[in-house]
């Protein structure tokens, strides 16, 4: 994981663009699900936080053949309190900005944690298209997040499942040194 940042405004509206097209015809044909079964599973991460799993989205099988995960966190603006329950249903409205992205096969979505972060686990048909799409969001996550509040981590060969069950196999240390804030201790 290098340097992040997002794409230039053109390109990123671009790629958000093309994705809301494919998102309707994937909507339009039932091909985008909401398994329940990890619906209150919570992941405990590296940096001494948590949050439950309140969502999840999955195109087709949800599996990849070039399989990576992504974590994304970020930090909304002017939400607080019961404004996280209206964020977490509102969410929903969301789903066209990432099903139709080029690589996409499953998400779950996190409510926010003791720091008030959000974060999205999503395992991607390739680390380049998963990179992609986390810069291209973050266009879309600066319109509503504080600012600097935006990461992402990207793990090539590994699935979404993997990484929540073996934490070792995602690695350890972040770019600093430091456990990395994305990394799963444990599920309960």
């Amino acid at each position: 994981m290098g340097e992040q940042s997002p794409l230039g405004h053109g390109e990123a509206w671009l790629g958000v663009a093309e994705c809301f097209l494919a998102s309707s015809a994937l909507l339009a044909r039932c091909r985008v699900h909401s398994p329940k079964e990890r619906l209150g599973l919570r992941l405990h991460f590296a940096d001494d936080t948590s949050a439950p799993v309140y969502r999840e989205t999955r195109l087709g099988s949800g599996l990849a053949r070039d399989p990576c995960t992504l974590v994304v966190a970020f930090r909304l603006r002017l939400v607080g309190g019961p404004g996280h329950a209206v964020f977490r249903k509102e969410s929903l409205l969301n789903t066209p900005l990432f099903v139709g992205f080029p690589g996409f096969t499953s998400k779950l979505w996190l409510a926010h944690d003791e720091r008030d972060r959000y974060r999205g686990v999503y395992e991607w048909d390739g680390p380049e298209r998963a990179e992609h799409y986390a810069r291209c969001l973050w266009r879309v996550l600066a319109l509503v997040s504080v600012p600097g509040s935006i990461r992402y981590a990207v793990l090539p060969g590994l699935r979404r499942d993997e990484f929540l069950t073996d934490p070792g196999r995602a690695g350890g240390l972040g770019p600093d040194g430091t456990e990395a804030w994305w990394r799963v201790q444990d599920t309960t």
